[in-house]
């Protein structure tokens, strides 16, 4: 004889358990979707700073205290007195987003770890450049007791020297470290007579994404 409530029971529970696989690989889809398009809106943010082309214009900067300097595309320009160091470094934003600035740091040398970001100098001005444009980033070290002074003084006397730029997305996330690397040019390259200062890029860290060199 045919049980006929355990035939319905079964059948209500196999329909269950069929509802159930079907929503959990629908949730895990939509999981996925929303992941792949949170990915893709992030691809759309991030910024990576470069030196600037050679052929990018000369942009002139003005700092707190009223002085101007300008830097020619792809250089930095440099001045040192006996009370500051005045650097201002000519990028370009190679990726897609806009980039804004949130600080620097002067490591004592250029292969140094990168140090915690508690130890970076915030910027006193907001300084954003946009994806797939020129721009600048300026650091003054007025205090000439500092550890920056110092190292800005023997590297600008040797072979040059690193700063560290702290800079993200314009949600503030995405944050990336870029180590940028002053270092004089031949002789007799710059203009009347003044050191022709070059800008590289030697590192990149990702703070709040995995390291892009894994």
């Amino acid at each position: 004889m045919v049980d006929w409530v355990l035939l319905s029971n079964l059948g209500t529970a196999l329909g269950t358990t069929v509802l159930a696989v079907a929503t959990f690989i629908s949730t895990r889809s939509a999981n996925r979707s929303a992941r792949l398009a949170e990915r893709a809106l992030l691809n759309g943010l991030r910024p990576i700073l470069l030196p600037s082309n050679s052929s990018d214009a000369p942009q002139k900067v003005r700092f707190m205290e009223g002085k101007w300097m300008v830097v020619r595309g792809g250089h930095a320009a440099l001045e040192i007195s006996d009370n500051a160091v005045y650097l201002l470094m000519s990028v370009r934003n190679a990726g897609a987003g806009v980039a804004i600035l949130h600080g620097w740091h002067l490591p004592p040398d250029s292969r140094a770890p990168l140090s915690p970001v508690e130890e970076f100098h915030r910027l006193t001005r907001d300084i954003y450049v946009p994806a797939n444009d020129a721009g600048f980033c300026q650091v003054a070290i007025r205090d000439p007791e500092s550890a920056d002074f110092r190292n800005a003084i023997a590297g600008a006397a040797g072979e040059g020297f690193a700063v560290d730029v702290l800079y993200g997305d314009a949600e503030g996330s995405q944050r990336v470290v870029s180590r940028f690397f002053i270092t004089p040019g031949p002789a007799g390259a710059g203009h009347d007579d003044d050191v022709d200062w070059l800008l590289m890029v030697s590192r990149h860290w990702n703070l709040d994404l995995p390291a892009p060199r894994g």
